[in-house]
């Protein structure tokens, strides 16, 4: 027969796994991925199909890299070898488009549902502008890049790819 230390063993091990079980079921779903600031998290494609960008939280704000895009894109240059060539710090024009982080700072407004107060880089010309995004009833992300007033701005609209 079994001894009754070998048991007290299965008996324990079982009991470990199943409150690890329970434990990571019990907050897999209330982490931070699922608080209403970070709805605006993951990867969205452009209205236009020609441009991706992944948005992830950093330190108590958000980012969004471009992943994807096609301007500027031929055969003899695929999108891997685009560098920043309008960036106004020379030293910058070396650095590759794909994965550049183009918004910065981004920070949620309980109060408003969106979020507002960041950057965002414009490669074309090489400038920074404020910016400010909002998430539309139907789910799309509206981001709107201004110089201080948000009325005389251009709004992108994306839809969520992942």
């Amino acid at each position: 027969m079994y001894d009754l230390y070998f048991v007290l063993n299965i008996i324990s091990m079982r009991y470990l796994c199943f409150c690890v079980l329970f434990v990571f079921s019990f907050f897999k779903n209330t982490g931070p991925a699922d608080t209403p600031a970070n709805r605006i998290c993951g990867k969205w494609e452009s209205a236009e199909k020609n441009l991706t960008v992944e948005v992830y939280p950093y330190n108590n704000t958000f980012k969004a890299k471009i992943i994807r895009f096609t301007g500027g894109v031929s055969k003899t240059k695929p999108m891997e070898t685009i560098t920043d060539i309008k960036n106004p710090d020379k030293a910058l024009r070396d650095r590759k488009v794909l994965g550049l982080n183009v918004v910065e700072g981004l920070t949620y407004n309980s109060g408003s549902d969106t979020w507002e107060n960041g950057k965002i880089y414009e490669v074309q010309s090489g400038k920074y502008w404020n910016v400010a995004a909002s998430l539309t009833k139907d789910g799309l992300l509206k981001v709107k890049g201004y110089w201080h007033i948000k009325l005389l701005g251009k709004t992108m609209t994306f839809k969520r790819v992942q």
